[in-house]
């Protein structure tokens, strides 16, 4: 239990030990033994390297722990291993000495433990700046600090054991100061709502420059509004969503798969994202979370990576079935014959996953045999090879029965394979969205639903969000703000039971953010479930498991200008009888499922072991 205190201590004092080894001085330099947070903290870029620590525990990927969150979702199924899977997460296997709980408890502390030494050092040196503009500035990182730490303590209330976790408002300074108890629930959300608040009244909206991806008033607003709203205080967070809506600038991306790769990171539509880049230090282990650079991209993708979680099959099926707008132009390719033909399936669906018979959006690149005309009279086809963008079939394996992957988080756009990415060291320059403006419309037609409004007020926000990726849109032809567009003419109905809010949680939010954010669909499940909006976790998987699937082989067109075949690489909800089911997912899962155990992360067996006075309080 000492050495473990001890390695904390240690922790918490890396960042003033780090920045002081850098001193250009060497004759002037302090004592590392004497060493204390009141020798270090002294100016505002003091302050600022501080900050810097806190957002590097940020962009840790155990502080949202991507695979394990989602594979204990219904979003997901793990990458190998059918039909019989051992994913401890997809199985609802997982105890308090599983990895996930115990990294992403220590990471989040981490980060708070960091975000509380720059606070407290900010109101210590508050007013011996030498000017009011550096005075501002230090403000600005005070805000930022409180703000961080409200989001470190979002994440644990809403993970932990029912929301109960430790409260840290001071920097541990001797082994017992980490023996702290639980606080209860209620506390736990006052105090980290406290931190948000002051975020939101203290934070610039906008950021520009190489500031870009510091926490804004904006994200501090849209987190107090999923704390209500997960709090199922749905007038509050109306009240805030409505915020983030009407006092910011924020505006949905024209392209959906702008929020998912490099290409236009910080758009108009991004609210929360961590920025990840593809440089990193080589006096650092590669593999340390400190790192600048995500390995979500290996975790994912099929070219180079290890594709530890595929689109569960009724997911696949929904991204199938996601109707378009058949007289929306960005719905019309060229049919190869000097006209054009309605897409086989929808922007939302290609940008989201890639489908071995989508080949209306290429899947990476690579050495592509073509045929060319030579101008000869002959008839001999002649070819040459070119370096070109492929499609999911040409690139991507499909084996195995393997008959989707996710394309989020993904360099498909632009590399040939994650492996050229970075053959030695898993990592990736693709940031993290964690809220964006889709997310926020979504929730505020819930609230609207949810506290018996009007179908016609959701509507207008569902319906952007369709109207941007070209689907067809909700409710009756002639209506809303997109009169002119085709909609589905069904009649909707209100309440947490009425049919609107259902095509919310089987439809609309999970094609729209499967696997974004820190378990957004873990989350929304266990909410709706609490709050009567579906039934238990275990009936929903259950049904789930109910469901059969089957495949069909794909013939296709390889790089080498050949006909290849992808053996049972498309999926289908039928087929030719009498036949055996090709999949039926989440028998385990719907039988191993306890709402105790499972329905938030316990609390870890490392902090259960190592803090006596963890129970206190209770």
């Amino acid at each position: 239990m000492k050495k473990t205190y001890i390695n904390r201590i240690a922790m918490m004092l890396l960042v003033a030990i780090t920045i002081a080894s850098c001193s250009d001085d060497f004759l002037e330099q302090v004592n590392p033994n004497e060493l204390s947070t009141s020798s270090f903290w002294k100016t505002r870029a003091d302050l600022d390297k501080g900050l810097i620590a806190v957002y590097s525990t940020l962009k840790n990927g155990s502080t949202i722990r991507l695979t394990d969150e989602n594979n204990r979702t219904d979003l997901t199924y793990p990458g190998f291993g059918r039909p019989n899977p051992t994913n401890e997460y997809y199985l609802q296997q997982f105890n308090n000495s599983s990895d996930g709980p115990n990294s992403k408890w220590q990471f989040l502390y981490q980060g708070i433990f960091r975000a509380n030494q720059v606070i407290i050092a900010a109101e210590k040196i508050k007013g011996t700046h030498p000017s009011a503009q550096e005075e501002a500035a230090a403000a600005v990182i005070l805000a930022e600090a409180r703000a961080l730490r409200g989001l470190f303590y979002f994440y644990l209330h809403n993970s932990f054991n029912n929301g109960s976790v430790v409260i840290y408002d001071f920097v541990p300074e001797k082994e017992e100061d980490f023996f702290q108890p639980l606080s209860s629930a209620a506390a736990v959300q006052a105090f980290y709502l406290q931190d948000l608040e002051y975020g939101y009244n203290n934070l610039p909206a906008t950021w520009d420059g190489s500031n870009l991806g510091r926490i804004t008033a904006g994200a501090a607003a849209a987190l107090i509004g999923k704390s209500y709203l997960y709090a199922a205080n749905y007038t509050e967070a109306q009240t805030w969503f409505g915020k983030v809506i009407n006092e910011f600038s924020y505006s949905l991306a024209p392209n959906i798969g702008s929020n998912f790769t490099t290409m236009d990171e910080f758009n108009s539509e991004s609210i929360l994202e961590i920025a990840y880049s593809l440089n990193y230090k080589d006096e650092i282990d590669p593999y340390s979370g400190e790192q600048t650079s995500s390995v979500n991209n290996f975790l994912i993708s099929p070219v180079g990576g290890w594709r530890t979680m595929i689109p569960a099959c009724w997911l696949t099926m929904a991204y199938k079935e996601d109707p378009m707008d058949p007289t929306d132009l960005r719905n019309l390719v060229d049919d190869g014959a000097g006209g054009t033909t309605l897409r086989k399936y929808s922007l939302r669906t290609s940008y989201s996953i890639a489908l071995p018979d989508d080949e209306d959006l290429y899947y990476y690149y690579g050495d592509l045999k073509q045929e060319i005309d030579d101008g000869d009279d002959t008839n001999e086809p002649e070819f040459e090879t070119v370096y070109a963008p492929l499609t999911p079939a040409q690139s991507a394996p499909f084996n195995n029965k393997e008959y989707a992957y996710f394309r989020k988080y993904t360099n498909w756009d632009f590399a040939e394979s994650e492996r050229l990415i970075s053959a030695a060291t898993p990592r990736s320059g693709v940031n993290v969205r964690l809220i964006r403006l889709a997310d926020i419309y979504l929730m505020y037609a819930e609230c609207i639903l949810m506290n018996d409004g009007s179908v016609d007020d959701a509507l207008i926000y569902i319906n952007r969000v369709r109207r941007r990726s070209a689907l067809q849109l909700l409710g009756f032809d002639g209506t809303g703000e997109f009169p002119a567009n085709i909609h589905d003419n069904i009649a909707y109905t209100t309440g947490k039971n009425g049919t609107l809010m259902q095509h919310l949680v089987y439809k609309e939010r999970p094609l729209e953010l499967s696997i974004e954010g820190n378990a957004i669909r873990h989350i929304d499940l266990r909410r709706w479930a609490e709050n009567g909006v579906i039934t238990t976790l275990n009936d929903h998987f259950t049904t789930l498991s109910q469901k059969e699937y089957y495949v069909e082989n794909f013939t296709f067109t390889t790089k080498d200008n050949t006909s290849g075949t992808k053996w049972g690489a498309v999926l289908k909800n039928d087929g030719a009888e009498p036949a055996v089911a090709d999949f039926q997912e989440f028998h385990l899962s719907a039988a191993n499922y306890v709402k105790d155990l499972h329905a938030y992360w316990p609390i870890p067996n490392s902090e259960v072991d190592s803090n006596p006075k963890l129970y206190d309080n209770q």
